[in-house]
């Protein structure tokens, strides 16, 4: 086998071919993670038999893992989505806030929405009320466009039960109730960051909305949406199981160390809380279109999480042919006294989501390099999770489709786009980065 100084930089040859077969050649993300797994395994000098097995055993392990939280995540977006539950929560962040301040809301409403639903699907779904209330309001649609489009990237990167935080936190071994609870925390500030770019810089651009609908005609348009209590039931009652285990299971075992421990460790296993999260999210559908949520939108939502899975499975096959280099003992050695910390997986993935475009491959792609290094360079692996995140909005920009969703469905012209909403990633992705660094010094 080789040193571990040529490992790492067969890694960094690594890193940037899949780059440039991702950005470049077009290449599906998984085919290029399994072939460059191949690579890997193969130039630092593993046995060709252990190069098969690893990445099989790295590939199932993974899915092993979070494999059904991913799905049972996405149906619930889905059902979400298709039932106008997304709809009747933004609704009632609306009546919090108020529609005079209704980039806030705007803002508000995507950061809770994406916590199941992908963003550009947020973005698609929230325009509509999002142009009506730019006209209602008499902002531009620039500051309502930035302000819907970082509120949704927030929680996006950063909070499961979106799939790459999920796939992160499943590779790097981390708590999932940490890694939401953290990951509301930090995220707030970025969702902020982002809110307020929207109102001090994107305000300079003025785009009139094209209005379809106003705000009064949409909502006869949807009739009668689903309660705001039962829309937010399917996204909060998962969540706090999943956050109550991760509690029970504190080394002082505030519950005891009894039954009502086991208990809370079932239910709040975030298998089980993503399928009650399912059958939660059934509850919104009308009688008449039952029979269509449990066959056809249940459907769709697998065959959308397909993708999701793949790669991640793609990912963890890589990450296992990392842990087998001697790259992370060479890193101890050589490396430790650069003292990068909490910020290497920020600025690995920041690198990665910049070059290739998507959010989730970069998350994925860093979870991978990261997995053998946490222990050498001491890192919390819900905090990297976090900082994996935060990298990944760094920067949206032509190679991303998010970007053309938000620029599209906005009616911004491409160098707007770069201006107002380019630059706000950039802000969101520091300050995220910022407050997870703050937070590693008390966790």
């Amino acid at each position: 086998m080789v040193s571990g100084g040529v490992a790492l930089l067969f890694l960094v040859i690594a890193v940037v071919f899949i780059i440039l077969l991702t950005a470049r050649a077009n290449m599906n993300a998984f085919i290029v993670l399994i072939l460059v797994a191949y690579l890997y395994g193969i130039a630092i000098g593993l046995p060709l038999t252990d190069v098969v097995s690893t990445i099989r055993s790295g590939f199932g392990g993974t899915l092993g893992y979070i494999g059904i939280v991913i799905v049972a995540g996405t149906i619930i977006g889905t059902i979400l989505e298709r039932t106008g539950a997304a709809l009747s929560m933004t609704k009632a962040i609306l009546r919090v806030v108020g529609r005079q301040r209704s980039s806030l809301a705007m803002s508000i409403a995507g950061y809770v929405v994406s916590i199941p639903v992908f963003c550009d699907s947020g973005f698609v779904i929230l325009t509509p009320l999002n142009k009506a209330l730019a006209k209602d309001s008499g902002k531009s649609m620039a500051v309502m466009a930035v302000a819907l489009a970082t509120g949704l990237y927030a929680t996006h990167t950063m909070v499961p039960p979106t799939p790459g935080p999920i796939a992160a936190a499943g590779t790097l071994g981390a708590d999932l109730g940490t890694v939401i609870g953290l990951g509301l925390i930090v995220s707030i500030p970025a969702m902020l960051a982002g809110y307020i770019w929207a109102e001090r810089f994107a305000k300079r651009y003025e785009i009139v909305p094209q209005l379809e609908e106003t705000y009064e005609e949409l909502q006869q348009k949807y009739g009668k949406l689903p309660g705001a209590g039962r829309s937010f039931m399917p996204l909060v009652i998962p969540i706090l199981l999943i956050l109550l285990k991760s509690v029970a299971e504190f080394p002082t075992h505030p519950f005891g160390s009894g039954s009502l421990l086991t208990f809370l460790s079932f239910i709040g296993d975030p298998v089980t809380a993503l399928i009650i999260g399912v059958f939660l999210a059934l509850l919104l559908v009308k009688q008449g279109m039952r029979k269509e949520a449990m066959g056809d939108w249940m459907g769709d939502g697998i065959k959308n999480a397909a993708i999701i899975l793949a790669i991640t499975g793609a990912g963890g096959a890589f990450g296992s042919i990392l842990k087998a280099s001697p790259m992370s003992s060479f890193i101890e050695t050589n490396m430790s006294g650069l003292n990068l910390g909490i910020f290497l997986p920020f600025i690995i993935s920041a690198a990665l989501k910049t070059a290739q475009g998507s959010s989730t491959v970069a998350i994925i792609t860093t979870a991978s390099i990261m997995a053998p290094l946490l222990g050498t360079l001491g890192l919390n692996p819900a905090l990297t999770v976090l900082a994996i995140g935060a990298g990944s909005m760094v920067v949206s920009h032509a190679n991303d489709s998010y970007f053309w969703v938000v620029s599209k469905f906005s009616d911004m012209e491409v160098s707007v786009a770069y201006k107002a909403y380019t630059t706000a990633t950039l802000v969101e992705g520091v300050v995220a980065i910022i407050g997870v660094a703050i937070l590693s010094i008390f966790v």
